[in-house]
């Protein structure tokens, strides 16, 4: 049902749309990040942190700060763990700057890392977080998405900013995990489900 009604909503904004790009392809390698985390953005539920990585962990330079999100064309070297597609006014950079639509889904085993939400916090006091410091939190407990859908409506492209992200998969310990997430002007509502 997500998928139709998913499917019926890019079929309405590309009547109004211009472009629409598709990645990972030869002339788009996908988002210039590795996770999905930023300064102003991190999933957590008040408890639990979690981070969802669009490239492997193990490409990110042990330096780069994921709070800038942005690691381009660096991260454009690390293979995606994602596929997508992006739905733009005018057309991608330099003709726009955002799309208005972000369609994002995982390729079968897209990492996701879960943490103690006050140790995250806690080591992005600074306003810098790497996967150094991540890999080092004793709460650190990692999975593998089995399914993975995001969608995002991104401030600077849509006229509302909206984030909606759907996850389930497997920790390591072979226990499962569900990850639910929607945001909008004013309101964040996150589920994180570990067991």
């Amino acid at each position: 049902m997500l998928l139709k009604l998913s499917a019926s909503f890019v079929l309405a904004i590309l009547a109004f749309a211009d472009v629409l790009t598709h990645y990972p392809t030869a002339d788009d390698p996908g988002p210039p990040f590795y996770a999905r985390i930023e300064a102003g953005f991190v999933i957590q539920d008040g408890t639990t942190a979690a981070i969802v990585f669009y490239r492997n962990p193990s490409c990110v330079p042990a330096g780069f700060n994921l709070l800038n999100l942005f690691d381009a064309p660096r991260a454009s070297g690390c293979a995606l763990m994602v596929e997508g597609f992006d739905i733009w006014k005018n057309g991608p950079p330099p003709a726009g700057m955002a799309p208005i639509l972000s369609e994002t889904r995982g390729l079968g085993a897209v990492p996701v890392w879960f943490f103690s939400w006050s140790e995250v916090r806690a080591v992005m006091s600074d306003h810098k977080l790497t996967i150094t410091e991540l890999k080092s939190l004793p709460s650190l407990r990692k999975g593998s998405a089995s399914f993975y859908q995001e969608t995002l409506h991104p401030y600077g492209g849509a006229q509302v900013d909206v984030k909606n992200i759907v996850a389930h998969g497997l920790l390591e310990s072979g226990s499962p995990f569900q990850l639910r997430v929607t945001a909008g002007p004013g309101t964040v509502n996150v589920r994180i489900s570990l067991q």
